[in-house]
């Protein structure tokens, strides 16, 4: 399709209010549909300095390539919408590529990829405010916690009221847990074993003064038998988040038929995924996400 990058900035230069106003007559509709499935594509990785896709370190910098790749994703049958930060949402506003879709605001994103205080993973995005004002449907943030580092209380206070100020709105906020630690080498890992996973749904389902719109973001665990006695950890519900799969195809498969297998349980009610669908292996956009929102078609048990 390709983006017109001097027709945003001219938009954005003269005429700034047209973000607001392209906010409030964009078509809205239910987080939901008659399917209870959802299937968003993730595009807040920027914002944290994570720009890398497998082997390309700088993938996801060249903002028109992302956007021509994001309103292809949204084009795509069985796409309910975007998770991104304030500036790619103004842009796919200004592109009028979110009517009648879901569109989850970024509210974290102070936590830099690779950086001595990626822990503390600050609300420097949307807040929950931000989201009320602009008609926009959730909310999503990151909630990283190392045994080790007593910053984590604070991200765990922060985490827990703005779950609340988003329940007051009746917004739906998305809770993405990690057990995370340092390696010898001081870079940050997120524990995706079949405890750490268990843990972190335990401890993030338990923040705020009520879960009545909490959902939960969560990995597919290194061992995904595993999952169905992970996910029996809560009764919210859920969704899968994808991750770099990197530049092997096979590894794309594998994820698939992970997702097919964990999106069964009942209380996994779909996809958030990023990466591995705007930047797959083969470079077929369309492909990636028709195969991901074919996995939707089968029902929870």
């Amino acid at each position: 399709m390709g983006v017109d990058v001097a027709e945003l900035v001219r938009v954005r230069t003269r005429h700034p209010e047209a973000v607001a106003e392209a906010a409030a007559r964009r078509t809205r509709r239910p987080l939901l549909n008659h399917d209870g499935r959802l299937l968003i594509i993730a595009a807040d990785h920027p914002a944290r300095g994570a720009l890398g896709v497998g082997g390309r370190p700088l993938a996801m910098a060249h903002r028109a390539d992302l956007l021509d790749r994001l309103c292809l994703a949204l084009s795509r049958p069985g796409v309910d919408g975007v998770l991104a930060t304030a500036d790619i949402l103004e842009d796919l506003l200004l592109l009028g590529a979110l009517d009648g879709k879901v569109v989850m605001g970024s509210m974290n994103r102070g936590g830099l990829q690779g950086a001595r205080f990626e822990l503390d993973d600050r609300f420097t995005g949307h807040r929950a405010e931000d989201i009320e004002r602009l008609g926009f449907d959730a909310g999503k943030l990151l909630l990283r916690i190392d045994h080790d580092d007593p910053g984590s209380l604070t991200t765990l206070e922060s985490t827990a009221r703005v779950i609340d100020a988003m329940a007051a709105r009746r917004l739906p906020v998305f809770v993405e847990p990690f057990l995370s630690r340092r390696d010898p080498d001081g870079r940050l890992r997120n524990d995706l074993s079949a405890e750490a996973v268990t843990t972190s749904i335990a401890i993030a389902s338990g923040l705020g003064g009520t879960s009545a719109y909490t959902w939960l973001k969560v990995p597919v665990t290194e061992n995904p038998d595993d999952m169905a006695e992970v996910m029996a950890a809560s009764t919210l519900p859920a969704v899968l988040l994808g991750g770099d799969l990197g530049d092997d195809p096979g590894e794309q498969a594998a994820a698939y038929e992970k997702w097919r297998c964990a999106l069964r349980l009942p209380t996994v009610r779909g996809l958030v995924v990023g990466r591995s669908l705007l930047y797959p292996a083969d470079g077929d956009v369309a492909a990636a996400v028709d195969t991901a929102a074919g996995l939707l078609c089968e029902p929870p048990s």
